[in-house]
């Protein structure tokens, strides 16, 4: 039996903020399901250039009211960056907290407005440890 990798699945309470959390991390929407019926929208974002690797954001158009609230049994989702100071500044800057910084120069921790746990990983070798991350402490649990 061959198995395939479909898609994770993340329920998203507000999509415009999702959406553009998930694109400044570098995510494009590769394609949207929208049912009047059920009233809920998926929004499906994957890395340029891997369309087979997408996150599915679920949104339910009248709210979560009687579904599950506590995301930390999910774990996180990880992405390989090309330079992870790189990254974790753009993100910084547009008012991302990073929960647990580079200091290492191979892994970072932030999360989404859903507080859906994104991992951060250096593609290839760590970067030599740089300042300001090499000092900075976590921010809260990641």
């Amino acid at each position: 039996m061959a198995l395939k990798y479909l898609h994770t699945m993340v329920r998203v309470k507000d999509l415009e903020a999702s959406m553009a959390f998930y694109e400044l991390l570098g995510l494009v929407k590769t394609r949207q399901y929208d049912s009047e019926a059920g009233r809920f929208s998926l929004i499906f974002l994957a890395p340029p250039g891997q369309e087979d690797c997408p996150i599915e954001l679920t949104y339910n158009w009248d709210g979560d009211d009687g579904l599950p609230s506590d995301s930390r049994h999910f774990g996180h989702l990880a992405y390989g960056v090309d330079n992870i100071y790189e990254t974790c500044q753009k993100l910084m800057d547009a008012g991302v907290t990073i929960n647990r910084p580079p200091r290492d120069g191979h892994m970072a921790f932030v999360r989404s407005p859903d507080n859906i746990s994104i991992e951060l990983l250096q593609n290839g070798e760590a970067l030599p440890p740089q300042a300001p991350w090499d000092t900075m402490e976590n921010t809260g649990h990641w």
